[in-house]
């Protein structure tokens, strides 16, 4: 690794709406069928130009708590402190993603990974009101355009993709940061996967030591039409291919587990739970969103156990399970901006028996903001809801189909709108410090936040 001088921001990201031609899907010439090409279908940003970003920024750093309903007389808020704030400026980037977190497991310090144009930052937390930029991992490819990218972590490795053309997968041994002060480091992959060449999202199932790279592009091995790509990382620096499901058309994102729920025919199997969509034109009576359920636990012959079309759709785009995995809570991304629904919705699903899904209850939040990315730790639900900002529910009578609204914090003042145009693309709840959140904001750069709740 070299040093490196902070950054300043340019300009943000804008993508552009073009119109689709009937029958989206296009064979790349080895016999995959592709997902939509990113011109033409890629959601995060159509139709929007994306929120002014201001390198500097002119918001609160510091602590600042919830008092009468704001923070620092900016952040409209409820039960959440502020506990600090790095804008985009701070950390070289020009646009921020997609967030996860590690903890060392020898220092036991907490670290945010941050994801922008430009790579991934890694920023030490371990003193949440003094956050300190450990580094960057430059983005392996700058081809294709402006593109974000997403993180997940196995074994103190942190695993990279993007929308760039020829990114593959970048392996970034963390432990690496141990013992990093000063000025920022520029930090060098320790491996890279070629077996794609881009990606939208990748998922790890940590129990098993398997990656998933979804809305994958061929590289040296098949996209496997957009779905499910699956990697061996079992030697977290040797990654290799390990197989294929590609029968539900694009899958946006995927949670895998080792199941443990209370289909018991099931227990024991690796199972995922994928947010797909099949894509014949840019509208929603020509996407068929699914929740999809597939048992990977033979890589080599994945049996889809159900899916179900969801109605109201717009986009299947994430979700998480319960902890007891009876439930699953997703998002649909376009419901919102296509008017299916009255405002920000999320679909409680019952997957107490895999093979038959039922139609999903939807909870309308009261917010009209897009629903994004959402996860579940103990008995909260914490989402990104874009422009509305971190949204917290509590999951206790999720049987009841209920999600009451628990705690917020809204890094986007300015509006409610449903939008691409700023705010949240998501949260990671998961840190070894109790309570502590870390939010990406796409304009704004990283808070982390500090919700006041029950156990």
């Amino acid at each position: 690794m070299r040093r490196m001088m902070p950054v300043l921001a340019g300009a943000l990201l804008v993508v552009a709406l073009v119109a689709i031609p009937a029958g989206g899907h296009h064979d790349d010439g080895k016999g995959d069928v592709s997902p939509p090409n990113l011109v033409e279908l890629e959601h995060e940003f159509e139709n929007v130009v994306a929120a002014e970003a201001n390198p500097i920024g002119n918001a609160p750093r510091g602590f600042a708590p919830c008092i009468r309903g704001m923070a620092a007389d900016t952040y409209p808020c409820h039960r959440v402190d502020m506990l600090s704030h790095l804008t985009l400026g701070d950390l070289g980037l020009s646009f921020a993603n997609d967030i996860w977190g590690w903890t060392d497991p020898l220092t036991t310090k907490d670290y945010a990974l941050i994801g922008g144009t430009e790579g991934t930052v890694v920023v030490d937390i371990s003193d949440p009101r003094r956050p300190a930029i450990t580094g960057m991992l430059p983005t392996h490819s700058t081809a294709g355009g402006p593109f974000w990218r997403d993180i997940k972590v196995y074994d103190d490795h942190a695993y990279v993709v993007s929308e760039h053309t020829g990114h593959g997968v970048q392996v970034l041994d963390l432990t690496q940061v141990r013992g990093v002060t000063g000025d920022p480091v520029v930090f060098s992959e320790t491996a890279h996967y070629d077996g794609i060449g881009s990606a939208h999202n990748i998922a790890i199932n940590e129990d098993t030591g398997f990656a998933y790279a979804i809305g994958a592009a061929s590289g040296t091995e098949s996209g496997c039409s957009g779905g499910l790509h699956m990697i061996d990382i079992s030697d977290p620096a040797a990654p290799s291919f390990a197989g294929c499901f590609g029968e539900r058309g694009y899958i946006h994102d995927t949670q895998c587990v080792i199941y443990e729920g209370p289909d018991a025919e099931h227990r024991g199997k690796e199972i995922c739970f994928n947010s797909a969509a099949e894509f014949f034109g840019f509208h929603p009576d020509l996407i068929d969103n699914t929740l999809s359920i597939v048992d990977v636990t033979d890589k080599s012959n994945p049996i889809e156990l159900s899916f179900f079309e969801y109605a109201n759709d717009g986009y299947s785009h994430q979700g998480w399970l319960t902890p007891d995995q009876r439930y699953f809570l997703h998002n649909d991304e376009l419901d919102e901006v296509f008017g299916q629904v009255g405002g920000t919705v999320t679909r409680i699903f019952d997957v107490q028996n895999l093979a038959e899904l039922t139609a999903p209850v939807e909870v309308d939040h009261g917010t009209t903001s897009i629903g994004h990315n959402a996860y579940t730790e103990g008995r909260y639900l914490y989402a990104s809801n874009y422009t509305s900002g971190l949204r917290i529910f509590d999951i206790t009578k999720v049987d009841q189909g209920l999600l009451p609204p628990a705690a917020f914090f809204d890094v986007y003042p300015l509006n409610d709108n449903p939008t691409f145009e700023g705010g949240t693309w998501s949260n990671y709840p998961y840190f070894h410090q109790k309570k502590i959140v870390a939010v990406s904001s796409m304009e704004r750069g990283l808070f982390v936040l500090q919700p006041r709740l029950g156990s």
